[in-house]
């Protein structure tokens, strides 16, 4: 189940709705089916919201014309209740004297209806974020503190929500779901995320499970659901504002794969004492596990590989959404490697909860340094490739393999030479400029393809799983990564006239195999696309890549051309590259 919604809340001294949609244009990643925003003035909430991107409905319903200098905004990715005007937020209660947006699922949302139901309450929408509104405004005589505080206990589940109430207060709750304070001059933001008032303020505050957060006038306040007073320090966030513009490219997507030419070697600009922690308690571990979601699990094949071949360290994989079984062998001394570009990916959270409760150490690799996942580590490393808004993960896979590469190296010092000058670096920065048009060109001539296998050994095999899942996320193509050496047993008989196969085949240990493998898809008829550094009559086409003499360097360079494929194969199907359809950037809810 996907809940992956961007909330915003500000009260300052400036108009709000210009605010409010602009910070949700930022956050468009995170949901892209409805939005809407409530503001405040003169005792009024005014609601304006319906389905579509932020651009669409603030232009149709000009959002942006409301008055009030406070206000909240939400942007919905569809769990509880259909994409419909109504199910959009924010939410209010029955009085129109409190709106609510909210991200996360409540569990005990029917229970809670129910009984708001038989006490004469009536709802306006199918979603389980309603409920929210009517507790405060049950719980309204307690005043808004109160309210706010038995609300909370009243709620099961994952969930952050901003509330705007009749006297001009805005208020925000969390439990297992981000929710950041931006602290601005004149003012207070209230968001999912940084990015949504980035532009305004770079000092946050974040908020920790079962923290409420209060801004009456000029004061905010933040206490727990007990309502005892709870302190947090303000911090400087490190993003760079231009990074988080597309610039002269079309989409973000495009953006982010071009800018791995610089990303990869900003992997390699570690700390050196939290390098040096992170690789001690890996060292020292009795057993490693390694866990990830999507894009971030190829990640993890990739390191258990890296670790085994080069620092002789034995470990575990396990997707983090299989965690509950897949970790039952953790104890006091292991140790579980977590990786998460966002750093809030549920399903991650979950597996190192896990692990805490059996006493490993948690190692986390993220690139939001503020994170849940960050916070929770004994250590953690940054892939430092700054905000990805693209849903489609690409810079933060390159610069989690580049990071792997160099934790290796620094486990392993007289074997991978990793770093700012290591040869991926070049390698990566070559493949980018050299391939995208023939890549565009040869994307344009697939259009009506339908499946596509990708094929490859060894640490390959990774990649073909994340070149199957980038065509899969961007071009809506049925892609299927598999393991070369099991081509016999069983995707040999898919093999035919019309089957594309796309063949990682670069040359080291693993050639002249998987060369054999082409010539058995050839003798059925099937077209083969190879991704190498050699050329053969065999491959129908070819794209080159950069001969390394580190062969562990191959996988960085050669998803590259996969992921410029997705793009453009993308482009062909008329599909959109920044807003794939039924997914969102950073799953929070599992």
């Amino acid at each position: 189940m996907i809940c992956v919604c961007s909330i915003i809340g500000y009260k300052g001294k400036q108009s709000a709705a210009p605010i409010l949609v602009d910070s949700l244009k930022r956050m468009e990643y995170r949901g892209y089916d409805s939005v809407g925003v409530a503001t405040f003035k003169d005792g009024d909430i005014l609601v304006k919201k319906g389905t579509g991107k932020v651009a669409e409905v603030s232009k149709s319903l000009n959002i942006s014309a409301m008055s009030g200098m406070i206000g909240i905004g939400h942007t919905r990715w569809a769990t509880h209740g259909g994409v419909t005007d109504s199910n959009a937020h924010p939410h209010s209660a029955c009085k129109n004297n409190i709106a609510v947006v909210h991200n996360g699922i409540i569990e005990n949302y029917k229970e809670l209806k129910e009984e708001l139901i038989k006490t004469g309450h009536v709802f306006s929408s199918e979603t389980d974020s309603e409920v929210i509104a009517h507790l405060l405004e049950v719980h309204a005589d307690r005043g808004i503190k109160g309210s706010l505080t038995a609300t909370c206990k009243r709620l099961k589940g994952t969930y952050a929500f901003v509330a705007v109430f009749q006297d001009g207060t805005i208020a925000g709750a969390r439990y297992e779901e981000p929710l950041i304070i931006g602290v601005a001059n004149d003012g207070y933001f209230i968001s999912s995320d940084v990015l949504g008032f980035l532009q305004y303020t770079d000092k946050a505050i974040f908020l920790d499970n079962y923290d409420i957060v209060l801004v009456d006038g000029s004061k905010m306040e933040i206490f727990n659901f007990d309502g005892n007073p709870v302190a947090h320090p303000i911090t400087q966030v490190a993003w760079e504002l231009g990074e988080v513009d597309k610039g002269k490219y079309a989409h973000y997507t495009l953006k982010e794969i071009n800018d791995q030419r610089v990303t990869v070697a900003n992997a390699a600009r570690q700390d050196e004492a939290m390098m040096e922690k992170f690789c001690k308690v890996l060292s020292d571990a009795k057993s490693v596990y390694i866990t990830g979601s999507g894009t971030s699990y190829h990640s993890a094949l990739i390191m258990k590989h890296m670790l085994a071949r080069y620092a002789k360290i034995r470990a575990e994989t396990v997707m983090s959404s299989e965690a509950q079984d897949g970790l039952v062998g953790l104890d006091e001394g292991s140790a579980l490697v977590a990786f998460s570009q966002s750093g809030e990916t549920a399903d991650v959270l979950e597996s190192v909860k896990i692990a805490k409760k059996q006493g490993a150490k948690i190692l986390g690799i993220v690139n939001v340094t503020t994170s849940s996942l960050a916070r929770a580590s004994d250590a953690f490393l940054s892939v430092n490739c700054g905000p990805e808004i693209g849903v489609a993960a690409t810079k933060s896979f390159t610069g989690q393999l580049a990071l792997v590469y160099n934790i290796v190296s620094s486990l392993a010092p007289d074997t991978l030479a990793a770093g700012e000058k290591a040869e991926f670096v070049k390698a990566v920065e070559k493949v980018i400029a050299s391939s995208q048009l023939a890549i565009e060109k040869m994307a344009s001539k697939m259009e009506q393809v339908n499946d596509i296998y990708l094929l490859g050994r060894s640490t390959h095999y990774p990649i073909a799983l994340e070149g199957a899942l980038k065509l899969k996320e961007l071009a809506y193509v049925h892609a299927e990564g598999v393991a070369a050496g099991e081509l016999k047993h069983g995707p040999l008989a898919l093999m035919e006239k019309n089957t594309l196969v796309i063949l990682l085949n670069p040359r080291d240990a693993t050639y002249n195999d998987s060369l054999s493998n082409a010539h058995e898809i050839k003798a059925r008829g099937a077209s083969v696309i190879g991704i190498s550094d050699a050329g053969s009559e065999v491959y129908d086409h070819w794209v080159e890549i950069p001969h390394m003499t580190e062969e562990a360097f191959y996988p960085i360079v050669e998803v590259i051309p996969l992921q410029m494929l997705a793009y453009y194969l993308a482009l062909a199907k008329n599909a959109d590259p920044d807003y794939p359809r039924n997914l969102a950037k950073s799953v929070t809810v599992k």
